[in-house]
């Protein structure tokens, strides 16, 4: 990233001032908008007219003809041909402190402002002569504001306590005009006529040298960028001299950009006129049933541009070496914020659809695979780079050989753990490995790095781990049914059913028989059940809950034993040892049965280790950041 270079001047605050108002000073269209409540007004124009000092200023310069390279809007209530004006200068940090001082200072129109409590008012502010020359009086307290119709009220509005409804009452009551700080010789000129006394003459010109003048003659520190500082640099200065506002992200750098080339980007993932946006149409796409939060609700506006970015990187790649440039001479694929920045809008439009239908291709294959809820995903920052693939390889999804290869791919990248962080690397990686692997090439490096450590099994205990949750998944995918119902695990009996993750030997009957947590509590005894079936086991031993399971009751017809065996053995349990209570056995053979579905999934061989007696907790791996709390009641981990 090239550095930002700068330079640090005073500049003259009504100069400032002014250019706001004419647009040539103007705003990255990324700004937020102006929210100062009129308290915080108050004590930045007592600052002001004390002559303390209120921070610098930072601006990023434009070079003459290259004004459009972010959008940009006027300071609010700027002059109406502030719009037309092409800018010297865009403010990155300091609007909150130009537009209050600009509207309160300079502008001759009622200000639109809130109360500490965000109520919106319009307020009119005035300058308190005698409580700002009053030594003891705090200098905010003599920064008066007042309604739009310039009378104070009080009782109901039936009396009125202080009225400024024309110069002759301003004049009257002491109270200048804040708006004319930098143009009071009309307002002298009435106020010496009105009064006319040497007393109040010689107030005024007290008045005027002691706090007038420290608006005329009050000096801003302002930082000015080089028309040349990179868009990244841009961000990251904004980022941290607004820390107390929401995080620039790349979107909204974006965002600018193309608006300034006459593109709504924003409206795109938003949507506008009455039609749904990208964020909307992938969330209602992501969704099995009547679900609240499907597989792609979290999917975000960077997500969908990285996702894009690689695929333009990926066909600027190929493109390049059709040409016969070398290996030295290619083009990087990226997924950084940089590369962000650096997506031309042409390569936006070009590939924006085959991106969606990426995302939307990717939920169709995690809903066939049985990861149906958000919460139940393993990576999130997984989806980037399968949407991209996806995007890439169009319509060959669709074959048999494809989607095994590509199930290979993603379980791989699950059970390796290869998605928590440091994953825009590879995220390259795969847009270019993965669909040159479907062509017959050599297998990516997500497959090669993706092997399972086995001693993993012992210690993932909850949905912190991607692992976990893909070997949920993998249970069902595998054919698991419901050890009542007799049902496999579709999407309308997922949800029909409740299904979670719960414990094989229940919680109670561990704790009753002195097996620690760290032993019992782990994904080597769980497994996908309905809520329902759930119940039934409650905390008893596996040998008095199945005899229940075959009795059956009023709700639930009886199971043949043999049938029960099968449903069983579709969740990879030995049903001798399950009968018999015999958790030491038990846990040793499912683990080797999990790691045999592991090694058929990934299509690496894995070999059992020994239990390490340092075990500890299981170690948070995905990057999903969801709300983890247990979806079901009963034994769901």
């Amino acid at each position: 990233m090239k550095q930002a270079a700068f330079r640090t001047n005073p500049v003259n605050l009504e100069e400032l001032l002014r250019h706001c108002a004419s647009g040539k000073i103007q705003l990255p269209d990324f700004q937020r908008s102006w929210v100062w409540d009129e308290e915080r007004i108050k004590g930045l124009v007592a600052s002001i007219s004390q002559a303390f000092p209120v921070g610098a200023l930072m601006t990023l310069e434009m070079k003459s003809g290259t004004a459009e390279t972010f959008a940009r809007r006027p300071v609010q209530g700027a002059l109406p041909s502030a719009t037309d004006q092409v800018p010297d200068q865009l403010l990155l940090d300091g609007q909150q402190r130009m537009t209050s001082l600009y509207q309160t200072c300079m502008r001759r129109e009622v200000v639109q402002t809130v109360t500490p409590r965000l109520k919106l008012v319009d307020r009119w502010f005035y300058i308190d002569i005698r409580a700002a020359l009053n030594g003891d009086t705090d200098r905010q307290d003599a920064i008066i504001s007042i309604p739009k119709d310039r009378k104070v009220k009080s009782a109901f509005g039936k009396e009125v306590d202080l009225d400024l409804s024309s110069a002759e009452l301003e004049y009257q009551n002491l109270m200048f005009p804040l708006n004319q700080v930098f143009d009071w010789d009309e307002w002298q000129d009435g106020f010496n006529e009105h009064w006319n006394t040497k007393e109040h003459r010689d107030l005024f010109r007290t008045f005027k040298n002691e706090i007038l003048q420290n608006f005329t003659g009050y000096q801003v520190p302002v930082i000015a960028l080089s028309p040349d500082t990179s868009h990244e640099a841009v961000c990251l200065v904004f980022e941290k001299v607004n820390t107390g506002g929401k995080p620039l992200d790349a979107f909204e750098l974006v965002t600018a950009m193309y608006a300034a080339k006459g593109h709504r980007l924003r409206d795109d993932w938003l949507g506008a006129d009455g039609q749904p946006g990208l964020q909307h149409r992938l969330q209602v796409y992501g969704r099995a049933a009547e679900q609240k939060f499907g597989v792609l609700e979290k999917v975000a506006s960077t997500d969908v541009l990285q996702a894009i970015a690689l695929v333009h990187g990926a066909k600027t790649r190929e493109k390049e070496i059709a040409e016969g440039r070398r290996d030295s001479e290619l083009s990087a694929v990226r997924a950084s914020r940089q590369s962000l920045l650096d997506l031309p809008l042409e390569a936006y439009l070009e590939h924006r659809h085959a991106v969606e239908e990426g995302f939307k291709t990717a939920a169709r294959f995690l809903r066939q695979h049985h990861i149906y809820r958000v919460i139940d995903l393993p990576y999130q920052g997984q989806l980037v780079p399968f949407a991209a693939i996806l995007a890439r390889i169009g319509a060959k999804f669709d074959h048999a050989t494809v989607k095994a290869k590509l199930a290979r791919w993603y379980w791989c990248g699950i059970f390796g753990e290869l998605y928590g962080v440091a994953v825009e690397s590879r995220f390259a990686k795969d847009v270019l490995e993965v669909p040159a692997w479907l062509d017959g090439g050599p297998e990516p490096t997500t497959i090669t790095d993706g092997r399972f450590r086995p001693e993993r099994l012992r210690t993932m205990r909850t949905r912190l781990s991607a692992a976990y949750k893909g070997i949920h998944a993998l249970l069902m995918n595998e054919g698991a049914i419901d050890f009542r119902s007799g049902q496999a695990f579709t999407h309308t009996v997922f949800f029909d059913e409740y299904v979670d993750i719960h414990h094989i030997f229940p919680q109670k009957w561990c704790t009753d028989a002195k097996i620690p947590p760290a032993v019992y509590d782990t994904i080597i005894n769980k497994t996908p059940l309905g809520y329902k079936t759930n119940r039934i086991i409650g905390g008893v031993a596996p040998s008095v809950y199945l005899a229940k399971l075959e009795k059956g009751n009023a709700d639930t017809p009886p199971i043949d034993p043999a049938t029960l065996d099968t449903y069983l053995a579709s969740h990879a349990i030995d049903a001798a040892l399950l009968r018999a209570d015999r958790f030491a056995d038990f846990m040793a053979d499912r683990e080797d049965r999990l790691l045999a579905l592991i090694a058929a999934a990934t299509g690496h061989p894995i070999g059992r280790t020994a239990p390490d007696p340092e075990e500890g907790q299981d170690i948070p791996q995905d990057d999903d950041g969801f709300d983890l709390a247990d979806t079901t009641t009963g034994e769901a981990a």
